[in-house]
C-alpha cells in the first residue's frame, strides 16, 4: 500500500477512537466516510487516478472546500463545515490548534433508507416526488453559474470530447466480436450526431445553456428528506464533468430512470422539466446526451470488471447498458396530436397519463402563453403582468410558440 494510504488508514481507525460513539466507516476507492451519531466525516484518499487528483494534502483540503461550496446550492442543511484534522495520524485531533494534517466535510447524517434508489425499489418513489425534482433542477440551473464566451467549457470539441473517450476506454477490455460490432456501431452513431449537431451545441452555449451544474445526478445521489427531495454529492473533482450543457444533466436522470426499468418516471421527468424550463431545443441533441450517459454507465462496468475480474455479471450488466443505449439511438417516427376542450375538461389529465405511456412530450398553451409574459407555470394567469394575456395579440404569440416547440420536437 502506499505510504500516504497507510498513514491515512491509522488516521481513520484512530478516529474511531476519537469520535466516542460507535462508528460505522463506509469505503470507497477514493474517500472514507464516517458515520458517528448525527453527523457524518468525509476523507478524501491521498489519490490520483488521472480523473481526480487528491494526492496532496492542500488538493484534499481546496476539493474538500470546493465539495461544501458546490453542494450547499443544493443540499445546505446536510454540509456544515470543512474540520480539519491536527495532531498525529494515531492520535488525531478534530478541530485542533496544531497544523492540519488532514481535512474532512462535516455533514449531516441521514438514513440510507432515505436515498432516492431505495425508495424506487420498496416502490415508493411517486409522481409527485419526480415532478419536485423536476422543479428543484429547473430551478437550480435557472440560477446556477453560467459558462461565459471566453470560456474553454461547452465548446462542441469540448463536449464530444468524453463520448469519444468512453469508447476508446471501452473498446480495450472487449474481446467478444459481437460486443465490438455493438461499439462500434454506437460509436458511429455518436460520431454523425455529433457532426449533424455541432451549429446546435455552439448555439447552446452562446445562449448561456452552459452552466455549473450538479454533475453526477442520479438517485443514488439524491435523498427524500421530510417529504423532499435533496440532491447531494455534487462533483467537485472535475470542472470538465461539472460545466455541462443544463439538457445533458436532466437526460442523465432520465436515463438512470430507465436504466431502472422506469420509462414511465423517465418521460414524467423530461416534461416536467421542460414545461419548467421551457428548453425544449434542447430536444435536439436529447438522444446524443443519452446515449453518452448509458454510455458512461456501460463505462464504469468495464472499469469495476478489470479492478475485480471479469464475472458473468460484469457482463450481463454491461451489455443491459449498451442495449439501453442502442435503444436510444432507434429512430421514432415524428407525429402532432392536438387535444382542444374547455378549461377543467380534462386535457392535462389525459396527456398525462399518454406521455407515461409512450415517448411524447407534451406542450401546454397556457404554460407557453404564461412564458411569453414572464409567468411561472404554476402561476395564476396575468398575475401581476400588467398584460391581458389572453388578448387577440396574445393568442398570435401564443399560437407562434407553441408552433416553434412542435417543430423543435418533431424535426
Amino acid at each position: 500500500m502506499d505510504a500516504a494510504l497507510a498513514h491515512q488508514e491509522i488516521l481513520v481507525t484512530a478516529l474511531r477512537s476519537t469520535l466516542g460513539v460507535p462508528v460505522e466507516v463506509v469505503e470507497t476507492h477514493i474517500s472514507w466516510v464516517l458515520l458517528s451519531g448525527n453527523n457524518a466525516y468525509k476523507i478524501k484518499k491521498a489519490v490520483n487516478l488521472g480523473f481526480l487528483d487528491f494526492s496532496t494534502l492542500e488538493k484534499r483540503r481546496f476539493y474538500c472546500a470546493e465539495e461544501l461550496r458546490l453542494n450547499r446550492r443544493l443540499a445546505p442543511d446536510l454540509y456544515l463545515e470543512v474540520v480539519p484534522i491536527a495532531g498525529s495520524a494515531d492520535h488525531p485531533v478534530l478541530n485542533g490548534p496544531d497544523p492540519a494534517i488532514e481535512y474532512a466535510v462535516k455533514m449531516r447524517r441521514f438514513p440510507q433508507s432515505c436515498l432516492l434508489d431505495q425508495v424506487l425499489l420498496r416502490g415508493e418513489l411517486t409522481p409527485e416526488t419526480i415532478d419536485a425534482i423536476a422543479r428543484r433542477i429547473a430551478d437550480f440551473h435557472g440560477r446556477t453559474a453560467i459558462a461565459n464566451d471566453e470560456s474553454p467549457f461547452g465548446t462542441p470539441e469540448r463536449t464530444h470530447l468524453p463520448v469519444a473517450e468512453n469508447f476508446a476506454q471501452i473498446r480495450p477490455q472487449l474481446r467478444d466480436k459481437e460486443d465490438l460490432i455493438r461499439l462500434d456501431k454506437l460509436e458511429r452513431w455518436s460520431e454523425r450526431e455529433y457532426q449533424a449537431h455541432i451549429d446546435v451545441f455552439a448555439a447552446r452555449k452562446a445562449r448561456g445553456l452552459i452552466r455549473e451544474c450538479h454533475g453526477d445526478l442520479h438517485l443514488g445521489n439524491m435523498a427524500l428528506l421530510d417529504g423532499v427531495p435533496v440532491p447531494f454529492d455534487c462533483i467537485e473533482f472535475s470542472d470538465n464533468l461539472r460545466w455541462i450543457d443544463v439538457i445533458s444533466e436532466a437526460a442523465f436522470l432520465a436515463m438512470d430512470l430507465q436504466d431502472r426499468e422506469r420509462p414511465d418516471l423517465a418521460r414524467r421527468f423530461l416534461n416536467a422539466y421542460l414545461e419548467q424550463t421551457g428548453d425544449y431545443a434542447g430536444l435536439e441533441v436529447l438522444r446524443y446526451y443519452l446515449v453518452y450517459r448509458a454510455m458512461v454507465r456501460a463505462k464504469v462496468v468495464c472499469i469495476r470488471a478489470g479492478q475485480e475480474g471479469l464475472s458473468a455479471d460484469h457482463w450481463t450488466q454491461y451489455r443491459n447498458h449498451i442495449e439501453l443505449a442502442a435503444d436510444f439511438t432507434r429512430p421514432i417516427q415524428p407525429f402532432l396530436a392536438i387535444t382542444h376542450g374547455l378549461s377543467g375538461s380534462g386535457k392535462t389529465t389525459v396527456t398525462q397519463s399518454l406521455l407515461e405511456a409512450v415517448s411524447l412530450f407534451r406542450v401546454r398553451s397556457d404554460v407557453e402563453r404564461k412564458r411569453l409574459y414572464g409567468l411561472k407555470p404554476e402561476a395564476r394567469s396575468g398575475a401581476g403582468t400588467g398584460w391581458n394575456i389572453y388578448s387577440l395579440e396574445a393568442n398570435e404569440r401564443t399560437y407562434r410558440r407553441l408552433a416553434e416547440v412542435a417543430q423543435c420536437i418533431i424535426r
